[in-house]
């Protein structure tokens, strides 16, 4: 595991903690009462759509290059918000130390 995977892990971790702290607090139709209850909440939704709709985008496209698929972490998005890019980096990046690593040969030799 590299530093970039744990410092996502720990964001990850963290935020996860966050979100079911307020599920817990005022449950999941909570957050849209809370989300609809003046134009600033209305903002705050609107920009995040649009943020994570970006965000969703690119992880197709990345993940298609890489020949991963994005389908899961798409799904997590909608259903969790962040939790889903934060969760599909942290494999992205398990990915590519996987690609990076040297393969071993072994000195051993077959009787």
């Amino acid at each position: 595991m590299n530093g970039k995977q744990i410092g996502l892990g720990l964001v990850l971790a963290d935020f996860t903690a966050l979100t079911a702290y307020a599920v817990y607090e005022v449950g999941y139709a909570g957050f849209f009462d809370a989300l609809f209850s003046n134009i600033v909440g209305v903002t705050v939704l609107v920009d995040l759509c649009i943020a994570l709709s970006l965000v969703m985008v690119w992880m197709y496209r990345d993940a298609r290059e890489r020949g991963l698929s994005a389908t899961p972490y798409i799904v997590a998005t909608f259903l969790l918000g962040s939790i889903g890019p934060l969760v599909y980096l942290i494999r992205r990046e398990s990915a590519a130390a996987t690609e990076a690593a040297p393969l071993r040969v072994s000195n051993r030799v077959s009787a």
